[in-house]
């Protein structure tokens, strides 16, 4: 009787994602999100250390999905938004996609607190 050791499986390597280059569209009731810039400097003048800048909770719409599915009627109902609007989200909404070098967020259109208007 022979012994033979079998070797254990390998871990799975993790998949990425490479949208450089690519485009996006998002999908149902989900929209992409780019977030405005975090201030630099106070109202006051004074710069303020990449450490401390606040984490921006507003953007621009850039793209929006084609709607939610009704599941009673089966016809899509549309989206509130649409690219372009500035909007107020949650703290910790979306997941976080870098696009042609740029950081973008996909959410869904519940994560939308308010849109900024004028």
């Amino acid at each position: 009787m022979s012994k033979t050791a079998t070797k254990p499986a390998p871990a799975p390597k993790a998949k990425t994602a490479k949208t450089t280059g690519a485009s996006i569209r998002p999908l149902h009731d989900r929209i992409i999100v780019q977030r405005d810039e975090a201030e630099t400097r106070t109202t006051s003048g004074i710069y303020l250390p990449e450490s401390s800048k606040d984490r921006p909770k507003t953007g621009t719409i850039k793209a929006v999905g084609d709607g939610k599915l009704n599941t009673e009627t089966g016809q899509r109902v549309p989206l509130t938004v649409k690219a372009g609007d500035r909007v107020i989200f949650s703290s910790y909404s979306g997941t976080e996609v870098k696009l042609d070098g740029e950081e973008v967020l996909i959410m869904s259109e519940d994560d939308i607190l308010a849109v900024i208007e004028g």
